[in-house]
């Protein structure tokens, strides 16, 4: 695996060819489009759109008699427990994944032959682990809420959306190292919000107790917040 930038025969430049740069632009404002419209007509279209889809699923009614009881508690005292159950499984579904960055990242740092990665990868590893650890804390939050956490909840579908493209970077063969861990920062500074925002929203529902078992898993994530931003760092000077 080449794990350095380097120059190569990149073509994509217009600049490499301006002769022919210049009748591509010529062509663009001859030949009009075969559809009509234009940037206001795809602003109102979005608009429209918007305005009249559905959401994007819902979060599913208690699988338990007492599930059922301290949602309708919840619901007397002015609170909205589905919303704290959705961005539950909005951070359950990120940890999944944060394992999965993990494991394909490690794969990668195995492939480096310049450089010493022992270290690394048993970072990663105790990384990897905590993940599964944050996996199973929501887990069994959501059960002590009476709420299924195998259910897909919006959040939940929406940041697994977002979470497959840094993955696909991450497991790209052709990606470096400091392009791995330039993915890898944006789903630890992601994860840190995420975190910092369930902690916020357990507190304004009125579930201490939850809220106070996430503080060590915030305190796990800035740790790898911290560590991935030093390495991507060191790596990216390294080639310099």
């Amino acid at each position: 695996m080449q794990n350095a930038t380097q120059i190569g025969l990149n073509h994509t430049g217009a600049r490499l060819s301006p002769l022919d740069s210049e009748q591509q632009i010529k062509a663009s404002q001859e030949v009009l489009p075969d559809v009509p419209g234009n940037e206001q007509r795809l602003a109102l279209e979005r608009t429209e759109l918007a305005s009249e889809a559905e959401s994007i699923g819902s979060v599913p009614l208690p699988g338990s008699t007492k599930g059922m009881l301290k949602t309708a508690l919840n619901t007397l005292v002015g609170v909205n427990p589905e919303v704290l159950i959705d961005k539950l499984g909005e951070r359950l579904a990120f940890e999944r994944s944060g394992t999965r960055l993990y494991e394909a990242l490690m794969a990668k740092v195995q492939a480096i032959e310049d450089v010493d990665t022992e270290d690394m990868l048993e970072t990663l590893q105790n990384f990897h682990d905590q993940e599964a650890e944050h996996f199973k804390l929501l887990e069994g939050a959501l059960e002590r809420l009476g709420a299924d956490p195998t259910a897909m909840t919006p959040c939940a579908d929406v940041v697994g959306v977002s979470a497959a493209g840094i993955l696909q970077v991450v497991s790209d063969p052709r990606t470096n190292l400091a392009q791995s861990l330039n993915a890898l920062l944006t789903a630890e500074l992601t994860d840190n919000a995420g975190w910092e925002l369930l902690i916020r929203l357990a507190e304004t529902s009125g579930q201490n107790e939850i809220a106070d078992s996430f503080n060590k898993a915030l305190a796990q994530e800035q740790m790898h917040l911290e560590t991935v931003r030093n390495w991507l760092a060191m790596e990216v000077m390294r080639q310099v």
